[in-house]
């Protein structure tokens, strides 16, 4: 079993502490999250676990406790997403300075084949034209430059509930570069030559468009080969059915929550309503079995503690 945490939300930005909690507890309870009173217990013990990939902007405060988990016996990986994109764009998010700072104790900490430079979603507007987009990533790219073997690149997709955060940024005009194929393509070589250039493989998240000739290749971000690569495993996952058809991710089990991000950028499909996120927030407990909520009126059985085995030898 893999463990997502999360596509849905930023857990160590917001949630390290509970995390850390449950895996102390050795297992957490998630809600799906189209039918409410839908629970699944997810055990975290580490035999159980094949490994965790972790998604953030800011782990900062999950560093304190890597030393633990590897201790406990867990694997992990993460994807670190840094952009350097307008403040109004992405509200809360780290300074990009302090944002390579903490990717450089992280990739320090972990060593670079387990951190993955994120350069997405690639949003093309009058604020991040073209020429604005290859200066912004190649900057990144110099400064990730043996932090990191590998960076993922996706163009933003336009869900009704995105485009209409994105509608209130003033003066922001947005275009899907996608449509414009040959521009897509110029970025991306682009793109692919800056990667190239600072000795990072490049590959492209849950997209149609084949930029193989481009020099990238489709990615997965949950990735059973760099798995079994990085822990000597011998993973043979399938793709996750739950995911887009473009993506090509093996099946994992994710334990975030919607709406629970407070990074506050305007183009995330999953933080759609940044004051609901924030009122969300206030209903954290890091001591519930759920990241969001208590477990009032849970089936008592999904609630039995963990009983650990002694290690005897």
């Amino acid at each position: 079993m893999i463990i997502s945490a999360s596509r849905r939300t930023d857990i160590p930005a917001f949630y390290s502490e509970w995390l850390m909690n449950r895996i102390r507890a050795g297992f957490l309870l998630t809600r799906n999250p189209f039918n409410y009173h839908q629970v699944s217990r997810v055990s975290l013990l580490p035999e159980d676990v094949d490994a965790i990939v972790f998604w953030t902007r800011n782990p900062t405060k999950l560093l304190p406790y890597l030393d633990e988990l590897t201790e406990l016996g867990h694997r992990f990986y993460f994807q670190f997403t840094i952009t350097g994109y307008p403040r109004v764009l992405e509200a809360k998010t780290l300074n990009p300075h302090k944002a390579i700072d903490v990717f450089k104790q992280l990739s320090a900490k972990v060593g670079a084949d387990k951190v993955i430079w994120r350069y997405d979603p690639i949003l093309f507007s009058n604020m991040l034209p073209f020429d604005e987009h290859l200066r912004l990533f190649s900057k990144l790219a110099g400064e990730l430059e043996g932090h990191t073997r590998r960076v993922v690149i996706s163009f933003a997709d336009f869900y009704q509930k995105t485009e209409k955060n994105l509608k209130t940024v003033d003066s922001l005009i947005y275009s899907d570069i996608t449509h414009n194929h040959e521009l897509c393509l110029s970025l991306s070589q682009k793109m692919a030559e800056i990667a190239r250039q600072h000795g990072l493989a490049i590959y492209s998240c849950a997209e149609d468009v084949d930029l193989a000739m481009q020099g990238i290749l489709h990615g997965k971000c949950i990735d059973d080969a760099l798995i079994n690569t990085l822990f000597g495993l011998s993973l043979a996952n399938g793709k996750d059915p739950g995911q887009r058809e473009a993506c090509g991710c093996v099946k994992s089990i994710d334990i975030g929550a919607y709406n629970t991000c407070l990074h506050g950028c305007k183009y995330c499909y999953a933080t759609f309503n940044h004051n609901l996120a924030n009122s969300n927030f206030k209903k954290h407990d890091p001591q519930s079995p759920f990241l969001l909520g208590d477990a009032t009126g849970v089936d008592p059985h999904l609630l039995q503690p963990v009983i650990f085995q002694q290690n005897l030898f």
